[in-house]
């Protein structure tokens, strides 16, 4: 296998959590997302990956995209330990939780939308700052909401082992916190975080462990 990444990526993250707790290795291709204008936007990437976006993993002849279609087909080719719960309304419930983050916060914060809030629409750092804490917190504040209030919320989002959710909760936490989002009004989601990353397969892939981290 091998995986297209940058170390900053909370959609890389997402999938080397998972490669991490399917224990699998992998080459680790890093793509600069800031240096020489971006590296995924050179042609040798968008050979690669059209969009010129992060992750992309090479498996056997194919070539997946999208983290979470990428942490769903390694959960399908690598079963164990399952990435999903057991029953038809546990998945939903877990895919609803990561496609919250995945779908309504992330795409609003990520570097393309930033780099067009300041360079194409001329917003300022300031506003830009304000533009991504607005949506952390309107999103943040739903997702602990439901966290604190189901049954089904244990040391993780879904129980005591490690689901899609919490692939995508924990990037997204470390992206608030290095923005500077406090986070002190999200109890649960915090007290999950903080347990996941005693995990090794969750702290072997931050940022920082990764060989393009800087």
């Amino acid at each position: 296998m091998k995986l297209y990444s940058y170390f900053r990526s909370s959609a890389s993250f997402r999938v080397r959590i998972a490669l991490n707790l399917k224990g699998l290795s992998y080459e680790y291709a890093a793509v600069h997302l800031v240096r020489n204008g971006g590296e995924q936007l050179a042609q040798t990437y968008r050979s690669i990956h059209a969009d010129g976006l992060v992750p992309a993993l090479e498996d056997d002849g194919q070539l997946l995209q999208q983290s979470l279609a990428i942490i769903e087909y390694l959960d399908e080719i690598h079963p164990q330990p399952p990435l999903l719960p057991g029953t038809p309304a546990g998945r939903a419930y877990a895919r609803s939780l990561a496609l919250q983050i995945a779908c309504d916060i992330h795409p609003l914060n990520n570097l393309r939308v930033l780099k067009y809030l300041t360079g194409t629409l001329g917003v300022s750092d300031e506003a830009r700052q304000q533009w991504y804490r607005h949506w952390v917190t309107t999103g943040f504040t739903s997702l602990e909401a439901r966290l604190a209030a189901d049954s089904r919320t244990g040391k993780l989002s879904c129980g005591d082992q490690p689901t899609l959710a919490d692939l995508c909760l924990v990037p997204q936490v470390w992206n608030a916190q290095r923005f500077g989002i406090p986070l002190d009004a999200y109890p649960t989601i915090m007290r999950i975080n903080d347990y996941a990353m005693t995990l090794d397969a969750f702290a072997l892939a931050a940022p920082a462990k990764q060989p393009d981290a800087e």
